[in-house]
């Protein structure tokens, strides 16, 4: 989905690096069949476009995995980004930077930029599984909830596809009205 811009794919604080550690070296699949963009590469640009020609030509993703940021961003594409975007390089919102900030040594050490896979390319996934937890994802959540589609919180285009899947905590729906929210529950 995304990756640093400036961090190898061996960098402890690359997404590709936490991916391996956390996932693809505990599943079988061949790590020649994962896929995440190369921040580490001399011409990002490139990278994107790259990136994007991948997914077509494997047929496109089953199902997108998201979390949602504080400000609404999907991906790091932050409030403000065209839902026509595709893979796209970004400049991360300060309240990004800082939110991954808890990874790093400092807050100088979070890159400034990521390459992030585009709305228009997440929108054309066969599925989405939107996942929130806690209390810090509440005042996001219930701005989703309002049902507005606008840039201004970039999750909210969400809204407009046909198949999405929203898991989220009691924390993170608890200033989502009642009538907003389906819960089940065992």
């Amino acid at each position: 989905l995304d990756e640093y811009i400036g961090l190898s794919p061996d960098h402890p604080n690359s997404y590709r690096y936490y991916m391996n550690q956390h996932l693809f070296s505990h599943i079988d699949i061949p790590l020649s069949q994962t896929y995440i963009p190369n921040g580490a590469s001399d011409d990002v640009e490139a990278e994107c476009r790259r990136y994007e020609q991948l997914i077509e030509s494997l047929g496109g993703i089953d199902l997108q995995l998201l979390g949602i940021g504080r400000n609404g961003h999907i991906g790091f594409n932050e409030p403000g980004t065209s839902f026509s975007a595709p893979t796209h390089v970004v400049e991360l919102a300060p309240s990004t930077r800082q939110a991954n900030a808890r990874f790093f040594p400092s807050f100088n050490d979070v890159p400034r930029q990521a390459i992030t896979m585009g709305i228009a390319t997440i929108m054309k996934s066969r599925h989405i599984l939107l996942l929130a937890s806690g209390t810090a994802k509440a005042p996001i959540m219930a701005k989703l909830f309002e049902e507005t589609v606008t840039t201004d919180v970039p999750a909210s285009v969400l809204h407009t596809h046909p198949n999405v899947t929203v898991i989220a905590d009691q924390d993170a729906l608890s200033l989502v009205p009642d009538e907003k929210r389906k819960v089940y529950a065992k």
